[in-house]
């Protein structure tokens, strides 16, 4: 017997994306597209009548724009929404305010051939759309071949591990995919400024990571920044994984850098978790301490296993503060967790540790 399909309503002001996106969804044998409308105010009519279980929504659009909309939603009916706009470089803070309002995930799409763009996206939108029917969303008050699924091989193959077997310096490796730009940002502000130099894998599109890193270095005590290739792993310092490129950890003496890569994708996605745990075991072994948190897949739980076979120890988010428990499920199920922490005890741990 077939599962429940997940009913999708689609909003964008353009007739030619609705169309598009309609097809894509529907190519998918999970996914039902249950409407569509050119502007919020068509969206709330249609809503009042059925309630979908996912919402695609533009940004900008007539009469209402999509991060008013996304705000209302949020506070009066939470909807999982996976928000897909052309967003310009210049633009990206309409990105991060929508993560910031509840947005699941964002797909930029270009102003220009913007059906291209969607069909060749085909894969990674319908597995946005999945992972939002599984989220945990709460009240705010304000037909293409399938890419080979390629291991971190493809970036660092299985080698000789250089970690050291004592040095002053520790490093944390995170990783997280959907709901992690909220959990990323609870963690950070939890981390004290003489913190152990961290860098992160957050799954988030091209141009919209350093926005992130810059907001997130507005709240935090210590300095966060979109990683740099040759940037050095210090204390009080927080390296993010800019997006469309895989991070890497390697060390020179005693001290830590990273390497900002090109490559392929890695469990469909790049930057890859298990790229950056991959060399987090290989340069750091039992001087790492290694983070997986909330996300769709199974992104990072393989390499988490390699860094707790190194001598790191595991964290894994637990499932009731996980917007989706994917990611760190995988690795639990590969008995490459430690431990298991509510999202608020992650830094305390951390802490009491160094």
């Amino acid at each position: 017997m077939n599962s429940k399909k997940i009913r999708v309503l689609i909003v964008d002001d353009s007739a030619v994306v609705r169309q598009t996106l309609t097809s894509i969804l529907e190519s998918d044998d999970g996914i039902e597209v249950m409407g569509a409308a050119a502007d919020p105010i068509f969206a709330v009519k249609k809503i009042i009548k059925e309630i979908p279980d996912v919402i695609t929504l533009d940004i900008e659009m007539p009469r209402m724009d999509g991060l008013t909309f996304l705000r209302k939603i949020m506070a009066q009916h939470p909807i999982p929404v996976v928000v897909i706009s052309s967003l310009a470089t210049d633009k990206t803070m309409s990105g991060i305010k929508a993560l910031e309002y509840g947005a699941v995930d964002i797909i930029t799409k270009p102003q220009l051939n913007t059906k291209e763009f969607l069909e060749e996206s085909r894969i990674r939108i319908c597995d946005a759309v999945k992972a939002a029917s599984l989220a945990k969303i709460k009240r705010r008050g304000t037909g293409l071949i399938l890419e080979p699924k390629h291991s971190a091989d493809a970036i660092l193959p299985e080698g000789k591990n250089y970690s050291m077997s004592e040095t002053t310096e520790h490093i944390v490796a995170v990783g997280a995919s959907t709901g992690g730009t909220e959990a990323l940002r609870v963690f950070l502000e939890a981390m004290p400024g003489d913190s152990p130099g961290i860098v992160i894998v957050q799954h988030m599109p091209e141009h919209f990571t350093r926005s992130f890193a810059d907001r997130l270095n507005e709240l935090c005590t210590i300095r966060v920044k979109e990683a740099e290739n040759g940037d050095q792993v210090i204390r009080g310092r927080a390296l993010i994984a800019p997006g469309n490129h895989h991070l890497l950890l390697r060390r020179s003496g005693s001290n830590y850098h990273v390497e900002v890569k090109d490559g392929p994708l890695v469990n469909r996605h790049r930057p890859s978790v298990d790229v950056l745990f991959r060399s987090a075991a290989r340069y750091a072994g039992r001087n790492a301490i290694g983070i997986i948190m909330t996300g769709m897949g199974d992104d990072g739980s393989k390499g988490l296993l390699e860094m707790k076979e190194a001598g790191a120890f595991t964290i894994a988010q637990d499932e009731k503060t996980s917007v989706v428990f994917g990611m760190p499920h995988a690795a639990i199920k590969l008995n490459a967790v430690d431990i298991v922490l509510p999202l608020d005890q992650i830094a305390q741990n951390i802490n009491k540790r160094h």
